[in-house]
């Protein structure tokens, strides 16, 4: 009876805790609080805009360059011999004046030829003296004696007319050499500056050798490289054959940094060069500056010497009728996301007049006072709910292009 008895208490607890243990879960389960349901909440996001302008906005043509003077040439000797004398300002860097001796050549040679030449033409003229003498005293004979028209041998015209050939060569000659003897001062051509020189005192020179590499400082040129299609932003004419090799074309404002300062200068543009460089598509454009070396408004501005590096703005033409938009509202190539009444996005394709890394110029596709998005959105549908807040930027007064270069960008 016992054995049964423990039997059952093996057999039955177990099942007793599981059964036990069910109904306690089920009782959970049935009387758990039911979680309260949530409304989703749409979340309207928040963008930057800004209203449109429609202005009239003048176009910069930005351009980079070297200046060089406009005149430069070899100063070469014209008559051989050795230097004696040089001026001061011959050397590199010197400025002169036109007219200015810049070297003395050894004139000796050069006087005593004056001097034969000189006795050429007395023995010339001497000579001419005896022929018509002779002249004279054949016309008496041939009246006593002679009968009909003397010969032109008989009347020495022959001979007279030697003798003044040989004047005319010995005045010709004298001429030469007095040239020659104002040669030995080797003069400046313009008012200039000495590049370099390869010749000093002492030095014997040849005719035609140069002795030095010398450049005008009246004005000063840039050759400022363009791309074709920005030569449409610029007023400039185009040049054809027979036409005036120099232009009046828009004003350039120049910039170049000198010892940590950044001065500027006006100049102008005056031509286009003839051709376009095949490998980076580049129209040259030159700009003159008048008077490079002199003084300007600021005292400590340096002179605009030749090898320096200038960066410039080229006034283009006017565009009428643009809205001027921050970078940040142009999406793709060319559309923006315009505002409508309804605080909704919509794409606009837009026509674009220029690029630049700070602004759009947009002719077609917006009219004044809508409202274009600057805020970035990844994911944008027409009809998109936003909310606004209307950016304060100040219209340009200007935007300036990319700065070109001789490789292009």
């Amino acid at each position: 009876m016992n054995r049964r008895k423990e039997l059952a208490l093996k057999i039955g607890l177990p099942v007793a805790v599981v059964l036990v243990g069910l109904l306690v879960s089920g009782a959970m389960f049935t009387l758990k609080p039911e979680a309260p349901t949530r409304t989703p909440v749409t979340v309207i996001p928040q963008v930057r805009v800004i209203e449109v302008d429609m202005i009239d906005l003048p176009l910069i043509v930005r351009s980079q360059g070297t200046v060089n003077p406009r005149t430069e040439s070899q100063l070469v000797p014209e008559v051989t011999g050795r230097i004696i004398e040089v001026s001061p300002s011959f050397v590199a860097g010197g400025f002169f004046e036109a007219g200015d001796i810049l070297l003395r050549i050894d004139s000796h040679d050069y006087e005593q030829v004056i001097v034969q030449r000189e006795a050429e033409i007395t023995a010339a003229q001497l000579r001419i003296a005896e022929e018509e003498a002779e002249k004279e005293l054949a016309q008496w004979g041939w009246d006593r004696i002679g009968t009909g028209e003397a010969r032109s041998l008989t009347m020495r015209e022959p001979q007279i007319a030697s003798a003044k050939a040989s004047l005319a060569a010995a005045q010709a000659s004298l001429q030469t050499a007095r040239r020659n003897l104002a040669r030995t001062q080797v003069r400046a051509p313009y008012a200039g500056r000495v590049r370099d020189k390869t010749v000093d005192r002492g030095q014997f020179v040849t005719m035609g050798a140069p002795v030095a590499n010398i450049y005008a400082v009246d004005v000063a040129e840039i050759r400022l490289p363009l791309p074709d299609d920005e030569l449409a932003h610029l007023d400039l004419p185009l040049n054809y054959r027979g036409d005036a090799g120099r232009i009046r074309g828009p004003r350039v404002k120049l910039r170049a940094n000198f010892a940590g300062q950044v001065y500027e200068w006006q100049g102008q543009i005056v031509r286009t060069e003839g051709e376009i460089d095949t490998r980076t598509r580049m129209v040259h454009v030159v700009a003159e500056v008048n008077n490079p070396y002199g003084r300007g408004p600021d005292p400590n501005r340096p002179p605009l010497a030749a090898g320096m590096f200038v960066e410039a703005e080229i006034e283009g033409r006017i565009a009428e009728q643009v809205a001027a938009l921050p970078r940040a509202a142009l999406r793709g190539n060319n559309q923006v996301l315009v505002v409508d009444n309804d605080e909704r996005l919509q794409h606009r394709d837009v026509t674009l007049l220029r690029t630049t890394p700070t602004h759009i110029i947009v002719t077609e596709g917006l009219d004044a006072g809508e409202r274009v998005n600057l805020s970035s959105i990844e994911a944008v549908s027409d009809g998109m709910k936003v909310q606004t807040f209307i950016v304060e930027t100040e219209t340009p007064v200007t935007v300036p292009a990319t700065t070109y270069t001789e490789e292009g960008l």
